[in-house]
């Protein structure tokens, strides 16, 4: 999602908005490096005969990992990002509407995380959660704006909202890692995150003058396990290719 909002970067509405984008962007890429940083520390130390099995993915050797392998020398298949990250910006509203309902699901997990019995997640969460309630706060703003706004904008946020809602129901079915995690008190159940993350939602859509999506809505699944769109290839071509064409290049 960091990857994704950095493209408005130079091309926002006006420099204000432009400026915040690049920083919520930022902040979504440093939680990312937290996140690879402790990976990488957990795989390479001397006792990874468990703690390893908290990683979802196969690494080709305990020795030597970093963050920059895990972020630049994995394929699509082996990444397990939610589907609505990857996804293309569409325009300002459907990239307003997604990153909304993106930090509204980071706000409560990471609310719950920050109880973890790993003290190394709970810090990261509990930073994190900081930088989140600024994103939920500023999209929150946007959607609201623009559902609530000229007949245009109205227009386009309502689209958005049927193209993106379709990716959020995988927010909230656990994967096997996940479960396991959970019942290890080490990560977040994540189906218990959902009557908060409607709650919030809806209180949202009302103020924009937006229905809330009632019903069985038929949902993409799959990025939790490693069945991604198109799309996640076409970032990481072009995220990965300098380190890949140049390995172990530095600045």
């Amino acid at each position: 999602m960091g990857h994704r909002l950095s493209e408005w970067t130079g091309h926002g509405p006006m420099l204000e908005q432009d400026i915040a984008i690049s920083n919520i962007a930022l902040d979504l890429i440093g939680q990312s490096r937290n996140f690879y940083q402790y990976a990488a520390t957990l795989i390479n130390s001397e006792d990874h005969t468990e703690r390893p099995k908290m990683l979802p993915f196969e690494v080709p050797t305990a020795i030597g990992i970093t963050e920059d392998t895990l972020a630049y020398l994995r394929d699509a298949r082996e990444f397990r990002n939610l589907l609505i990250t990857e996804i293309p910006n569409g325009d300002w509203a459907k990239t307003m509407l997604k990153l909304f309902l993106f930090s509204t699901y980071q706000f409560y997990f990471y609310q719950k995380l920050v109880d973890s019995y790993d003290k190394q997640l709970a810090a990261i969460a509990e930073k994190s959660l900081k930088e989140v309630t600024y994103h939920v706060r500023w999209s929150s703003e946007w959607v609201i704006r623009l559902g609530d706004g000229t007949g245009e904008s109205n227009r386009r946020i309502k689209r958005a909202l049927e193209e993106v809602w379709p990716f959020t129901g995988e927010m909230f079915e656990a994967a096997e890692y996940e479960n396991l995690n959970a019942q290890k008190r080490i990560s977040v159940p994540v189906s218990e995150i959902k009557p908060d993350w409607q709650n919030k939602v809806k209180e949202v859509l009302e103020e924009a003058t937006l229905e809330f999506p009632e019903g069985n809505t038929w949902m993409q699944t799959g990025g939790k396990n490693g069945i991604h769109s198109e799309h996640l290839g076409f970032i990481l071509a072009e995220m990965q290719f300098l380190q890949r064409a140049y390995p172990g290049c530095e600045w």
